[in-house]
């Protein structure tokens, strides 16, 4: 990062850079208002501290002037103590943040530090924005707030690399889609993207699915079938509710992820593996380590990268963009929302995260009445919110509402748990889950 400090005091310039180029920066000096705007013009900062106070212009004036020339310079005004009032101005012109004389050279360094992640977060999002604009990024992955730029951030810089990854997050909050971008700007882009729901999947077939088989290895067996890790050579195998496998599957997934080498049900022969492995889970596997329900070896094994999608209770900000988009994809109408509408929409808790926001756009806008989108268009959940559950802790208050989703997707199901997981966007495996959690009467397993 390159620093432009401009002070009238020679002494105060003097002891800021040669603290600063300690620290390893390339930094500028400027003892007045315009020699600093003469060298912001000719050469690349990224950073000025600005004193407030120097004669001819002020630092009020030459941030403006810096501003005016590139709105993505950062600046730090360095202000007389106990003036709050301009402090606020500053802020207001644009500065990123003050300090106040006399300058505490570590908690300035802190703020250099904290403004550096925030470029190079800004800079990996501009790169990942860059590289998907030819195929724009699905709605489900859209987001501007500060937790999902760190997410794209995190994604741009562990897509080069060859290790596993792992995504946590809720339900809903669009795992799969950042495994997918994780693959599309990988080296392996061009082979084969191959996905495998854990929780899905029965048991008994789990070691053919992955693995694959021979002719005549089970009942069944007609023919030589490649596994998902063949099916995956040279690309990403994504191994969605991870943390479904049961404990003997772990055992044979760690063979192969240490050896690089499979053998098909029923064969003796290996066989050579080169897959990116991505796996993602809605479970705390550090929690099921604990508990012996998952192997240590094999968390580790796939834990060398960690991304954490955030639910979207915890980025609001994003959801107008997000609902915009659910509506330009499914509204056979021009349609626009009414101002209660998306107040209501960025007030509720979101249990089952985008996918849910998905599944009620969609839903509100086929039963609309009108071109605009009301409250009264939404469902009872939305609008009963506050009477529901808006006393009592967060995780109450979400608990109720999944609840809620529970009951009334099997009532819709006519009891069928199929159904239901598939109207909700879970797995039954998770639904089975979520019931007994809470209580519910599971109804029946499949269709009638």
């Amino acid at each position: 990062m390159r620093i432009l400090i401009a002070d009238d005091d020679p002494l105060q310039r003097e002891v800021l850079q040669g603290f600063l180029e300690k620290q390893g920066y390339a930094v500028l000096s400027a003892g007045d208002g315009a020699q600093a705007l003469r060298l912001f013009r000719r050469e690349p900062v990224q950073l000025v501290l600005l004193d407030q106070r120097m004669p001819g212009l002020s630092g009020d004036q030459v941030l403006a002037e810096m501003k005016a020339l590139n709105p993505l310079a950062r600046a730090i005004m360095i202000t007389a103590h106990g003036a709050v009032d301009r402090a606020v101005r500053v802020m207001q012109l644009g500065a990123d943040d003050f300090l106040e004389k006399p300058v505490d050279l570590l908690g300035l360094l802190e703020k250099i530090q904290s403004l550096e992640q925030t470029l190079a977060v800004a800079e990996d999002v501009a790169e990942l924005r860059q590289e998907t604009l030819p195929d724009a990024a699905p709605p489900e992955v859209i987001g501007d707030s500060p937790a999902m730029r760190e997410v794209f951030s995190l994604v741009r810089r562990m897509a080069e690399t060859p290790w596993s990854v792992l995504i946590r997050g809720e339900t809903g909050t669009g795992k799969e889609l950042i495994a997918r971008l994780l693959h599309r700007l990988s080296p392996r882009h061009a082979a084969p993207f191959v996905e495998v729901n854990c929780a899905a999947i029965p048991e008994a077939l789990f070691e053919s699915e992955l693995f694959g088989h021979e002719r005549g290895a089970f009942t069944g067996a007609a023919r030589q079938r490649r596994g998902r890790f063949e099916l995956a050579q040279g690309g990403t195998l994504f191994l969605d509710e991870v943390g479904e496998l049961p404990l003997p599957l772990q055992a044979k997934l760690l063979r192969a992820l240490q050896e690089k080498r499979i053998n098909r049900v029923g064969s003796e022969q290996d066989v050579a593996i080169d897959a990116r492995v991505v796996t993602a889970t809605h479970r705390d596997l550090r929690r099921l380590v604990e508990a012996g329900a998952f192997r240590e070896d094999l968390f580790f094994r796939l834990n060398v990268f960690e991304i954490e999608v955030p639910p979207l209770r915890q980025r609001r900000e994003d959801i107008p963009a997000l609902v915009n988009a659910f509506v330009e994809r499914y509204a056979r109408r021009p349609t626009r929302l009414a101002p209660e509408t998306l107040d209501a929409l960025i007030k509720y808790a979101w249990p089952g995260n985008v996918r849910e926001l998905e599944h009620v756009i969609q839903r509100s806008l086929t039963l609309a009445r009108s071109n605009i989108l009301r409250p009264l268009d939404l469902p009872a959940e939305l609008r009963q919110l506050d009477v529901e559950v808006g006393t009592g802790p967060l995780q109450e208050r979400l608990d109720a509402v999944e609840c809620e989703l529970l009951r009334a997707a099997l009532e819709q199901a006519g009891g069928v748990q199929t159904r239901a997981a598939e109207a909700l966007g879970i797995s039954e495996r998770v639904l089975r889950y979520k019931l007994a959690k809470h209580g519910l009467k599971g109804g029946t397993g499949g269709a009638p």
